[in-house]
């Protein structure tokens, strides 16, 4: 009943698929350490490069229970495309994540959390605030999607993929928050970003002074800056493998 199936995949599998699996084992368990964890909910998603084919996480396993090799391999329907692993998906939760892979196929990954934070801000009608520097990050490609219930439904896919058109942020009214990447890496950059955001309005706000908000010209020249910071060369590809690091130091099985 308490026991954990083990499997290993590596050598089974492509090289690009082995190092997304890795990848996306290393961010289930950043949010871990960053306790952006839900018990056993919530997904972050990764299109295996140059595939239909997309990794998730088990369900029933807590992220830090979550490796390289017992990730589940599904098709864009969440229909499990290795007949051989033990493990299963929770559908419901896939209904989100097969709706932005299909709207986003050049986006390797979608990541959804249910942190205090962001439900508070996405449950008030300013929504997110420029009230710091990592709202201005956000608020330069944000999005938001009312609360239709439990993402079970298909019928909300389309009105989930028009609301979140080319952003890399958003917010779930009353439920959360999504972001998108080109890489695992930048996904992961852009939630940290947001979550610091809903953070800091939530602090700001709290205090009962006269909040000081950044001019929205400042605010639309952001989106080049940011995405010179927090993506490629100079934002995901750098601080991304430094995350991996602090994972292996942490969780030395998590590749495995």
């Amino acid at each position: 009943m308490f026991d954990l199936p083990l499997v290993n995949v590596k050598g089974k599998v492509s090289e690009q698929e082995w190092q997304t699996r890795v990848e996306l084992a290393a961010c289930y368990r950043l949010f871990v350490i960053h306790g952006w964890d839900d018990l056993i909910h919530t997904h972050v998603s990764a299109r295996i490069p140059g595939t239909d084919h997309l990794l998730i996480n088990a369900f029933g396993l807590s992220f830090d229970e979550i490796t390289a090799s017992n990730l589940v391999k599904i098709d864009i329907d969440g229909n499990i495309v290795d007949p051989d692993t033990p493990f299963k998906i929770n559908p419901a939760g896939f209904t989100i994540h097969s709706a932005v892979h299909i709207a986003r196929h050049a986006d390797q990954c979608a990541l959804h959390v249910h942190t205090n934070e962001t439900i508070a801000v996405a449950s008030v009608e300013e929504g997110l605030l420029p009230l710091s520097q990592y709202s201005m990050f956000a608020l330069a490609s944000m999005s938001y999607h009312d609360y239709e219930g439990l993402a079970v439904n298909d019928d909300e896919k389309r009105r989930l993929q028009d609301d979140l058109g080319s952003s890399n942020f958003m917010l779930l009214r009353n439920h959360g928050a999504l972001t998108m990447g080109m890489t695992i890496g930048d996904a992961f950059m852009h939630m940290y970003d947001l979550i610091r955001a809903c953070q800091i309005q939530i602090q700001v706000m709290s205090t009962g002074m006269s909040p000081i908000l950044v001019d929205q010209s400042i605010v639309d020249g952001i989106k080049a800056q940011a995405n010179i910071v927090h993506s490629g060369l100079t934002g995901g590809q750098k601080a991304w493998p430094a995350m991996m690091r602090k994972v292996k130091r942490i969780y030395p099985d998590f590749d495995q």
